[in-house]
């Protein structure tokens, strides 16, 4: 009897502590790290907290983001390449550590997107405005390219510097239109507001974030936008004004390292969705500038090879690479 009891406990013992040891097998069960490539405080970072926090809530384990700037976003992005392919670290990066800084120095980017890296879908996008001040005699963009092909060399747009998305976007303007528009670098958002405001320059391709509180103000005028823009629907893009294609702006999309289990993606990419769609999420940074459009991970993978190809081509066209 006393065997026989033993024996029956043992076996409930076990039974009950099943369920718990599966569970604990499943994932999450721990800590996921969020790389964040980009300096802590900046726009990108504060989208990557504000939607970690909701997949948080969503996976039910803690979601934390790890900054590692450096390199225009390429050192983070290839920490998180070589990070174990385990669903505990994926990485939050833009296009120009995946795209624009490949193409210009390749020499510093020691990773393949295409191959080495999982996409898990797209999550915010920057919209750019090309931006003049309400006296300039031309109050639309097509007359703007006019008054360009008509007066050479004397409409200087600003950017954040060369080879930034600013740059690029002006290039592939410049070759759709044949405006001639010049670009002027600068090292930051800023100065190129104030050069602008100034006088020192006939309009600026800088991000939304920067420039809401001069077009409330009415101090600036936004003529052509890389993305449509809910809050300022009269802001055209390229297609509506009758050209074949539109720009592409800055966008941060989710990755895995490649190789990562078919199990995890299927967890992490539904979970993402719902993170970067969160009503509240959304909210928080449009006011910021940002907006909020999940792109599923095979579609995402054919736009970064569209832009992929575009910028490669423009980069050539314009010189920047043999």
């Amino acid at each position: 009897m006393m065997k026989t009891l033993l024996r029956s406990l043992t076996t409930a013992a076990m039974l009950s502590m099943a369920p718990v040891h599966l569970g604990a097998q499943g994932y999450p069960n721990q800590v996921i790290n969020v790389v964040m490539p980009l300096a802590a405080g900046d726009a990108a970072d504060i989208a990557c907290r504000a939607m970690a926090e909701e997949l948080s809530k969503l996976l039910k384990v803690p979601v934390i983001v790890v900054n590692k700037p450096g390199a225009g976003g390429t050192l983070g992005t290839d920490s998180a390449v070589k990070a174990k392919k385990d669903g505990y670290t994926i990485l939050l990066t833009n296009n120009a550590a995946l795209i624009y800084n490949r193409i210009l120095t390749p020499e510093s980017v020691q990773y393949d997107p295409f191959k080495d890296l999982t996409p898990l879908g797209l999550a915010t996008r920057f919209p750019l405005l090309l931006m003049v001040r309400p006296d300039a005699p031309y109050k639309t963009f097509n007359e703007l390219v006019e008054f360009s092909k008509k007066n050479p060399g004397k409409v200087r747009v600003g950017t954040v510097g060369a080879g930034s998305v600013g740059h690029f976007t002006l290039e592939i303007i410049n070759s759709l239109t044949g405006a001639g528009l010049i670009m002027v670098p600068f090292k930051g958002a800023s100065p190129g507001v104030t050069a602008l405001l100034g006088g020192h320059v006939e309009g600026g391709l800088l991000a939304l974030g920067t420039l809401v509180s001069h077009m409330k103000s009415g101090a600036m005028k936004g003529i052509l936008a890389t993305n449509k823009i809910p809050e300022y629907p009269e802001i055209p893009i390229l297609t509506q004004i009758g050209y074949r294609q539109n720009l592409f702006g800055v966008w941060l999309a989710f990755f895995a390292p490649s190789g990562v289990p078919a199990e995890i993606t299927k967890t992490l990419v539904p979970a993402i969705e719902k993170a970067v769609m969160e009503p509240a999420v959304v909210s928080k940074l449009a006011g910021l500038g940002m907006i909020q459009d999940y792109v599923p991970p095979e579609k995402l993978f054919t736009e970064i090879r569209e832009e992929h190809r575009t910028v490669e081509e423009i980069a050539k066209k314009a010189g920047l690479v043999k």
